[in-house]
């Protein structure tokens, strides 16, 4: 009997890429700084500046669309402004329930700070 793969591969979606943009300088974003960055699809991020180290999650907080670039970080949380729920900016995830901001990826490259998304 001839063995044969039962695994299904699935195709490559257009939507699985990953696209770089561009942010700014990153000595323009000052440790405990934040700034809003729009994406093309309409989404925001909020990219904060933690002791050199730059992270960018989703800019709304799940629980009423306050914006977090509004909020008050605090090391590497970031409280909401509206009701006080405090998200680690790092990895998204929520200290006050379990839901969690989605993160990108940023990296700086002779000065300039890109986001992958």
């Amino acid at each position: 009997m001839q063995p044969f793969n039962t695994k299904i591969d699935e195709p490559t979606r257009p939507d699985d890429t990953t696209e770089t943009l561009t942010f700014g300088g990153a000595a323009e974003l000052r440790p405990g700084a934040c700034a809003r960055l729009e994406l093309p699809d309409g989404n925001e991020l909020a990219v904060y500046n933690v002791g050199g180290e730059f992270y960018a999650p989703e800019n709304f907080c799940p629980h009423r669309g306050a914006p977090l670039a509004d909020g008050v970080l605090c090391g590497h949380i970031v409280e909401c402004g509206w009701h006080g729920w405090q998200f680690d900016v790092r990895t998204g995830e929520c200290l006050t329930v379990t839901e969690r901001l989605k993160t990108y990826k940023v990296r700086t490259e002779e000065g300039v700070l890109k986001v992958e998304v």
